[in-house]
């Protein structure tokens, strides 16, 4: 009798046909679930991936499978387990859920000139994001001060909509000046950091210099963008946005 094929095995399959890894939102599009007896699919994926010991997490929502960890480690550059490949990696891998969420939601997506080349898993962020020359939305000394943001959304009429910051582990008050000289903008000022970051960061935000801009800057770890970034994916299969 044919052994059954399963729902793990069809996942760990299309891990394996797509270079051994993959992120939540995109396996919700991979996996063909059309003929699982479920109304929610989805989930059913996320269980696979957190239960399975034939996968492990590189990053929340980025998955691969162990069979091709030295691989999958050695193209991201992670391999070495140096401090430096790892925020490197994780720091692209950040912009690039951030940008990839913008694009989704149909802003004008920007990064630094200085991180265009820098990855998002396999391609350079200059690939996803839709533009490579900032908006010039207002004054000279402004628009290079915004220059330096990890990331940028513009909104239609090329205003900037939100400003984020990835700060795996560099000086969270850097950033937090930068959104101070940008205040006058009707903007979004948004740290990305590990969880174990938030209490420097609410340190920072408690300095007077920063009391006109508290109530504006608000703090996402690493988790809140991944599970923003597979409910956005989520909807897009299931054709609508959230």
């Amino acid at each position: 009798m044919a052994k059954k094929y399963t729902q793990a095995q069809q996942v760990i399959d299309t891990l394996r046909e797509h270079g051994g890894y993959a992120t939540l939102g995109n396996l919700y599009h991979l996996v063909d679930t059309s003929a699982w007896p479920t109304k929610t699919p989805n989930e059913s994926i996320r269980r696979i991936v957190q239960q399975s010991d034939e996968i492990f997490k590189i990053q929340p929502g980025l998955w691969a499978l162990e069979e091709c960890r030295e691989e999958v480690m050695r193209k991201f550059n992670i391999a070495t387990k140096k401090a430096e490949d790892d925020e490197r990696f994780t720091h692209g891998y950040y912009q690039g859920l951030i940008i990839e969420i913008g694009n989704m939601r149909n802003y004008t997506t920007y990064v630094p000139a200085q991180d265009q080349n820098r990855k998002f898993l396999e391609k350079p962020l200059v690939e996803i994001c839709t533009t490579v020359h900032i908006p010039e939305f207002s004054f000279n000394e402004l628009v290079n001060r915004a220059k330096t943001v990890d990331v940028i959304w513009f909104n239609e009429r090329k205003m900037p909509n939100s400003f984020f910051e990835v700060e795996h582990s560099t000086d969270i008050q850097n950033s937090v000046t930068k959104f101070c000289d940008l205040q006058d903008f009707h903007s979004r000022f948004l740290i990305v950091a590990p969880k174990n970051r938030r209490e420097q960061f609410e340190k920072v935000m408690s300095h007077t210099a920063f009391k006109d801009i508290k109530e504006r800057v608000g703090f996402h770890t690493y988790e809140d963008i991944s599970k923003q970034y597979d409910m956005m994916c989520e909807a897009r299969e299931n054709g609508g946005f959230i």
